[in-house]
């Protein structure tokens, strides 16, 4: 594979990314997915979406897990429900991790990611410790599975990301990096985090987003690729600066508007593939 491939975000029956036809119409080589429900993870459903795949011609590169009861409504929401933070249902979401990490393996993927949570700030605190831990069991499982698990960015600052990283202490945990999760969240400078995180990210998304006027305390605006706050241009020196040489995954998850989704991902595909086809040749 070519380094720099564009990828998008795709859902085979949950989640908000768009469907696989619509990445082989658009002609993109690579996608995450996100994990299809409980009752469509066996390796049989593992085997019919890597038929389809192999059929477009497309790469799985990551299977995001995904939680019912999660909602991103505002960030004191995403706070109580979100990832495998929340204690009442930790165990239960670390199992159903472990089930998709199971049907990436049968789909030959090998990354699973997610939204961890709001991690506690204080690393002093038990609540800081049980997360950690819960963070080594599930890299362990995929370690057995061949796999990395990958963290999104968005609800920690890069710096505490970096800590709690190192605190897990496990060889196959990294970052998904994304910018306008950043910029949402009011978590930091996108460009500065990504310097920050460096040879940690291993997996991006490019989407975009405006600042919100309390950042931190209400959601910014996610707006169409390139304009928004992020600087695709300088987003895409940065990924070369540090190394980074994966797909350019790009994230709109409109699904309730899918014409406008799909001219939004095309647009997307042509600004990311101008610059980096400008930047090759310099």
């Amino acid at each position: 594979m070519e380094n720099w491939p564009v990828g998008v975000f795709t859902s085979i029956d949950a989640g908000l990314g768009v469907d696989l036809g619509v990445a082989r119409e658009l002609g993109i080589p690579t996608i995450q997915i996100h994990a299809p429900h409980a009752g469509n993870r066996s390796a049989d459903s593992a085997a019919a979406v890597k038929k389809r795949l192999d059929e477009f011609d497309i790469t799985a590169t990551a299977v995001f897990g995904g939680f019912e009861g999660e909602s991103y409504a505002d960030i004191p929401t995403v706070v109580k429900t979100v990832g495998l933070v929340p204690e009442a249902t930790r165990q239960d979401r670390l199992a159903e991790m472990k089930e998709i990490s199971d049907f990436a393996k049968h789909l030959g993927c090998p990354v699973i990611a997610l939204h961890l949570g709001f991690v506690p700030h204080d690393s002093d605190s038990q609540s800081y410790r049980d997360v950690v831990e819960v963070t080594r069991d599930l890299c362990q499982y995929a370690q057995g599975n061949g796999q990395s698990l990958h963290l999104e960015t968005g609800q920690e600052t890069a710096v505490a990301l970096v800590e709690f990283i190192s605190d897990v202490a496990r060889d196959n945990l990294f970052v998904n990096f994304d910018p306008a999760n950043m910029i949402l969240y009011g978590a930091g400078e996108p460009i500065e985090a990504l310097n920050q995180l460096g040879q940690l990210v291993r997996s991006v998304h490019f989407k975009d987003a405006k600042w919100g006027d309390k950042p931190g305390v209400e959601w910014g605006q996610e707006v169409r690729l390139g304009d928004g706050d992020v600087n695709i241009q300088q987003y895409m020196e940065t990924l070369k600066a540090i190394g980074y040489e994966g797909p350019l995954t790009i994230e709109r998850e409109i699904p309730q508007q899918p014409q406008r989704q799909k001219d939004e991902i095309g647009h997307a595909v042509r600004v990311i593939t101008n610059i980096r086809d400008k930047m090759r040749t310099t």
